[in-house]
């Protein structure tokens, strides 16, 4: 008989979702396969936004600028050096998770499993990287003072790892969207770690996702949604958990979410390629009208979708010379496509007005996305302990 939670029947609704985000998968994997300017700054655009939502979620809180830092191997601009160490870590597993996961005769195992978890935390071995807790665990809301989730006894930890690692590696019949769901549902309740839980779930449901090989990994990763979405995902965590290890709980609502997730993720996934063919059209007229080179479109795009652009950061994406790139982004200024601000070290590039009136013209045209589950938020409301 099994120790964890278990994989609750889908119903209709359930399998009109899936089927739904697995259309919407498979286009964002068309767009894949076409080769464009863009696919390589969307990904890694992409990587930057699931490091930041994980982390976030954590109360490591980093801009997007330096979360895109991260992905570049780029010193941040604001972060401080704690807060940095956690996001290169975690940079370093996602970097495992995207590049090793779809290899076909990858196993997701134990040793797997405690290896990303000492990626995760080898700057603090006072936090035991890579090896199961011993001791009782808590979950505790800081805010409110209190205790709101006891993880199982920590002799059980090695057993349940097992198992969890044993149905991982097996094969089975249920949707990787599902498989990824209650694989993260299962870590994150046996809690085996002294810390680093929570990431080292959302990672390994990342992972999971990635055997699919539908899409690649980086455009199927739901935790910018959970970050931008931290509050509900914490509720449906106590809604399924009700305050202590019971794998007997119905996980109906966990599944439901990480589905809704997963919609709600790929349409804005999809709603990015689709505004960035409009984005390169509109960069491309600018930089025709101005005279600039075509390489600045990197730069420009950075800008237009609200990044903060230094010269080691295009330096990066183009492989130019120093002074090639410097002089690339000062001429750009100088027409009024960037905005300079700061001075020597802190120089950095901004949207500037074409830019602004660019997005602000996409901006207003999005139509709302469509929630697949338009009941559920208050469904888990209702079934908070």
């Amino acid at each position: 008989m099994t120790q964890l939670f278990v994989i609750p029947d889908p119903d209709l609704e359930d399998q009109r979702v899936i089927t739904e985000i697995h259309s919407i998968r498979a286009s964002l994997a068309d767009f894949l396969r076409a080769p464009k300017r863009w696919n390589g700054l969307l990904r890694r655009t992409s990587t930057a936004r699931a490091i930041q939502g994980s982390n976030t979620i954590e109360g490591y809180t980093v801009s997007e600028e330096d979360a895109v830092a991260a992905v570049d191997d780029e010193p941040p601009l604001s972060a401080d050096e704690a807060t940095w160490l956690e996001i290169l870590a975690y940079r370093r597993v996602l970097t495992y998770v995207l590049n090793v996961a779809t290899e076909p005769d990858f196993v997701i195992d134990e040793a797997v499993i405690r290896s990303m978890h000492f990626m995760l935390l080898d700057h603090d071995l006072s936090k035991m990287p890579g090896r199961y807790r011993t001791n009782e665990i808590f979950v505790r809301d800081d805010k409110r003072g209190i205790n709101v989730y006891e993880g199982p006894d920590g002799h059980i930890v090695p057993d349940l790892m097992r198992e969890l690692s044993a149905s991982l590696a097996s094969t089975t019949s249920d949707d990787p969207l599902v498989r990824g769901a209650m694989a993260h549902l299962n870590l994150v309740m046996i809690h085996p770690f002294r810390d680093g839980n929570g990431r080292m779930a959302r990672a390994l449901q990342t992972i999971v996702l990635a055997q699919d090989q539908v899409v690649e990994p980086t455009f199927s990763s739901i935790e910018e949604w959970l970050g931008n979405n931290t509050q509900d995902y914490y509720d449906v965590l106590a809604a399924t958990g009700r305050g202590s290890w019971n794998p007997g709980n119905d996980a109906t609502l966990w599944v439901k979410f990480n589905l809704r997730a997963h919609h709600m993720q790929a349409q804005t996934m999809r709603r990015r390629f689709d505004e960035a063919e409009t984005q390169w059209r509109k960069l491309d007229e600018l930089l025709a009208d101005s005279k600039l080179n075509d390489r600045v479109g990197a730069a420009l795009f950075d800008a237009l979708i609200g990044l903060r652009v230094t010269r080691p950061s295009y330096v990066k994406l183009t492989e130019l010379d120093e002074r090639t790139a410097t002089r690339d982004l000062v001429s750009a200024a100088e027409v009024g496509l960037l905005d300079a601000r700061g001075e020597r070290r802190g120089r950095h590039y901004v949207a500037g007005e074409p830019l602004r009136r660019v997005q602000e013209q996409i901006r207003s045209g999005r139509a709302p996305l469509a929630d697949p589950y338009p009941t559920l938020v208050g469904e888990i409301r209702r079934a908070l302990p």
